[in-house]
């Protein structure tokens, strides 16, 4: 998309905001944990997995991710559009590495916080708000950038690995884990990511490439991740009854068999498909 042509970035971020509000999240969260017999004082990231982990396949997902980026303990990382948390903390407790999320929701960012002070990580992992368009963060700043279920929410895609790669450090990694169009088609609304096509910007894969590579990053691995994603929703799909108390309807919300309903649609269809690329900043 040529930059003339880029939708108003403030009623983009405020259709955003709207979309992710989170409006008693906390709430419906802390009761959902003690449901499950659990309390804040006792529940592990692997128990708040299948809500905080707000992608498909959740943490099985990133955990495949973080294994091509060469996490080592102590390692700075950023994980853009952090949403409330759950890749950061997964990072920080598998890893041992200091992870950084921003998110431009404060709703989001607020019950990040929370969430890592009840698993008792807040000393490892920090959150602010902020637009991945316009990090608060100096150059150089990062060993590896992190990106889960966050292009589709920008228009910009060039301007936003820019940003990435100017604070990622030479050496580092940034990998990604978007849902892209993959084929010509349309899909039905709302999906987990927008309730309408105002904030909702997919991009293909061609264009992430084109965009990491004037960004300085060199692509390492791309991964079309259709038929995991099918796999999930084959065993969401399968299962019977309620759904458990922690699980992703918290954050979807009423609208959540929509929203699930219209992604799996356009995934059959080959239209739409999860992708995950890894990509390497050179030493110059």
């Amino acid at each position: 998309m040529d930059h003339a042509a880029q939708p108003d970035a403030g009623r983009v971020i405020d259709a955003v905001v709207d979309h992710y509000a989170g409006q008693g999240l906390l709430g419906a969260i802390e009761a959902a944990i003690i449901e499950s017999g659990k309390s804040p004082e006792t529940v592990t990231v692997d128990e708040l997995g299948p809500v905080d982990e707000f992608h498909i396949g959740g943490p099985v997902a990133t955990a495949e991710l973080c294994a091509r980026l060469n996490l080592g303990r102590g390692a700075a990382v950023l994980d853009i559009g952090c949403g409330i948390g759950g890749t950061a903390r997964f990072l920080a407790a598998t890893t041992g590495c200091s992870v950084t999320g921003i998110d431009i929701s404060p709703a989001f960012v607020a019950v990040a916080r929370t969430l890592t002070a009840w698993t008792g990580l807040d000393d490892r992992v920090r959150y602010e708000v902020a637009s991945a368009l316009d990090l608060p963060f100096e150059d150089a700043s990062f060993e590896v950038a992190t990106q889960l279920h966050v292009g589709m929410n920008i228009a910009d895609k060039a301007a936003l690995f820019v940003e990435v790669s100017r604070v990622v450090a030479p050496g580092g990694r940034f990998g990604l884990y978007d849902i892209m169009q993959v084929s010509p088609g349309e899909h039905g609304f709302p999906v987990p990511w927008a309730g309408d096509a105002t904030s909702s910007f997919l991009g293909e894969v061609a264009e992430y490439r084109r965009g990491l590579e004037a960004a300085g990053f060199e692509i390492v691995t791309i991964r079309d991740r259709r038929a995991f994603a099918s796999a999930v929703f084959a065993s969401l799909g399968a299962a019977r009854g309620a759904p458990a108390p922690l699980g992703l309807q918290l954050i979807l919300g009423p609208q959540a068999p929509e929203k699930i309903a219209n992604m799996v649609a356009a995934l059959d269809a080959g239209v739409l498909a999860p992708v995950e690329i890894v990509c390497h900043k050179p030493v110059r």
